[in-house]
């Protein structure tokens, strides 16, 4: 029950987050690209990274652990609105932006990954 708990909290957080930072974005960008949602998804990759890197060697309890990784970047990132945004584009006959779309999320959260351990590892030598 105390990981439910940590996962409910977490999520909140992270949900929260993920609406302001994509709220922002959308009063600033007016185009039809998802500006909002591939931002919340390159920042929660580039975090995770670090936090990974940071914490893979140290001792914490799985509660932590799912509060910061399931909960808090679990609520903060998201695939489902990734995915029907996609779609959307297909079914709207811009298979070019879809594609653009899907790239982008994959080949820069992927690499903010990357660079979120580079990071990681850079400030435990310090």
């Amino acid at each position: 029950m105390y990981k439910i708990i940590l996962l409910l909290a977490g999520g909140g957080i992270g949900t929260v987050a993920r609406y302001v930072v994509s709220d922002y974005t959308h009063k600033y960008y007016l185009g039809s690209f998802p500006l909002g949602t591939l931002a919340v998804n390159i920042i929660g990759s580039f975090i995770i990274g670090i936090l990974w890197g940071m914490f893979d060697m140290q001792n914490l309890s799985h509660g932590l652990r799912a509060f910061l990784f399931i909960g808090i970047l679990g609520g903060f990132t998201t695939f489902s609105s990734y995915a029907i945004e996609s779609y959307n584009m297909f079914r709207d006959g811009d298979a070019k932006l879809a594609m653009l779309n899907i790239m982008a999320n994959n080949v820069l959260s992927i690499g903010m990954v990357i660079i979120g351990l580079m990071v990681s590892s850079a400030l435990m030598k310090l």
